[in-house]
């Protein structure tokens, strides 16, 4: 009986241990983060919470969504979105910290085909870029609100093939949902990020589209109002060199150091 007592009493303390330890760490950090963002960010959030103890919740979507949920009160503590423009959303809604917004992050955008695609296309112009499509489907963000949607519709305005493309677009709700539609081979083609490209094996890169053609990609980072220091500590080590190792195995340039390809 004694040692039954004296395991209960060990294990109460262990436990009182354990939720004492949990509480020194605060509650977890949520970030919001864009849609092509997904694995770096995991792999990132995993190494943040190793380093300080702190867990870290993830909600990846298109850029656009995420923000109108965080104007609808959504719990986020860090919005990470892959374009400007929905940073803004929220900040001139004063819905971010004063203070805490940063861009860490460049990409390019790039045409994609299945893996198992004959199709042979250089974006060297637009009547090339239309003569290699031909009448076939093309896969991107909903060019209306989703930031890799917008990126691809300023491209093609720029190489004068909008008109020609955008009725046979077939409009995703994030990149992802697009490169899947290509993975699939529920589309022919496809319009995503450099990074997508790299991450997804069933799609091959075609080519990438003119610098130029498009505004720069970047993503920006900030916590949302009212957030703690947790919130702060993440974007730290966001901006950090361990993150940093781990973005760039995913193809991302940082900006700063002088990979915003441009």
């Amino acid at each position: 009986m004694r040692k039954l007592i004296a395991l209960i009493l060990v294990a109460g303390i262990a436990c009182d241990a354990r939720a004492a330890h949990a509480a020194e760490q605060g509650p977890p950090v949520t970030v919001f983060a864009a849609a092509s963002l997904t694995d770096a960010v995991t792999e990132v959030s995993a190494a943040f919470t190793h380093e300080t103890g702190t867990a870290v919740k993830t909600s990846f979507a298109a850029s656009s969504t995420l923000a109108r949920q965080i104007e609808a009160g959504a719990p986020a503590t860090v919005f990470f979105a892959a374009d400007e423009a929905w940073m803004d959303y929220l900040q001139t809604r004063n819905l971010l910290a004063a203070g805490s917004r940063k861009d860490v992050l460049a990409n390019q955008l790039v045409l994609v085909a299945p893996a198992d695609s004959t199709a042979k296309v250089r974006i060297s112009s637009g009547p090339a870029l239309l003569q290699a499509l031909g009448g076939a489907r093309v896969a991107t963000g909903d060019p209306d609100s989703v930031p890799v949607g917008k990126y691809a519709k300023a491209a093609l305005i720029s190489l004068g093939a909008w008109e020609q493309v955008q009725e046979r677009l077939v409009r995703a709700e994030d990149v992802r949902s697009a490169l899947a539609f290509v993975a699939r081979g529920e589309a022919p083609f496809g319009i995503v990020y450099l990074t997508d490209a790299k991450i997804e094996k069933r799609v091959k890169l075609l080519d990438v589209f003119p610098q130029d053609a498009y505004p720069p990609i970047r993503y920006p980072i900030a916590m949302t109002a009212g957030a703690g220091a947790a919130g702060s500590r993440y974007i730290d080590f966001v901006t950090g060199p361990r993150a940093a190792t781990i973005f760039q195995k995913y193809g991302f340039g940082l900006i700063g150091n002088g990979e915003e390809f441009r």
